[in-house]
């Protein structure tokens, strides 16, 4: 299946098909605010696990990701942390990061890695956040790669599409997507630390 949705005002109805397709235990490809991801719901194991394969990784090496539509539900799957963190977050979010936070016992065992954490986005990107509001939780989030060494990262969608068609469910076409990750920073220290700079500038206050 492929579906065009538009950043400015993604489709309501179109939207709904997206989460049914994540509901049923698919795996769909999407837009961000940095380079176009695989996705499926946290609670499908067996779309984890599929995600994993198509990527080569074992799914408790895999280090995922969340995408979250807005802060209010971010602690149903973080331990607390330092208010100042979550200043720092609320100063950069929506935008192209992800945290790595301390995760709590409601992040899905498939998911959970050696150090117990888990990483939180909330790209700058309607779609992407309209889906993950419509579906009520959280949505696994991994950067696509291509297989071509030189290209890193495919921005075409519909070449994206070709390369994947196969093991996916659903594409979600946002238009051109970027060739730089997002920055990751590590939170689950004394002081933050950039373990990956990507296209967000991290600004300390």
């Amino acid at each position: 299946m492929y579906i065009r949705l538009y950043n400015e005002n993604p489709n309501p109805r179109q939207v709904r098909e997206v989460c049914e397709v994540l509901r049923e235990g698919g795996v769909i490809i999407y837009p961000t605010d940095t380079v176009y991801g695989f996705g499926c719901d946290i609670f499908k194991p067996k779309a984890v696990e599929r995600i994993a394969r198509i990527k080569g990784l074992k799914p408790e090496k895999a280090n995922f990701s969340f995408i979250v539509h807005d802060f209010s539900n971010l602690s149903d799957y973080t331990r607390p942390f330092d208010n100042k963190i979550f200043k720092l977050m609320k100063s950069h979010l929506p935008g192209p990061f992800t945290f790595i936070l301390p995760a709590n016992n409601k992040v899905p065992r498939i998911m959970e890695n050696r150090k117990k954490t888990i990483g939180i986005r909330i790209p700058d990107n309607n779609i992407i956040l309209e889906i993950a509001r419509e579906l009520g939780h959280p949505i696994l989030t991994t950067s696509i790669h291509d297989s071509d060494h030189i290209v890193e990262y495919t921005t075409d969608p519909e070449v994206i599409y070709e390369n994947f068609k196969d093991v996916i469910d659903l594409m979600v076409d946002g238009g051109y997507g970027g060739n730089v990750p997002s920055t990751i920073v590590d939170c689950t220290g004394d002081e933050p630390v950039v373990v990956r700079k990507g296209l967000g500038e991290l600004v300390m206050r």
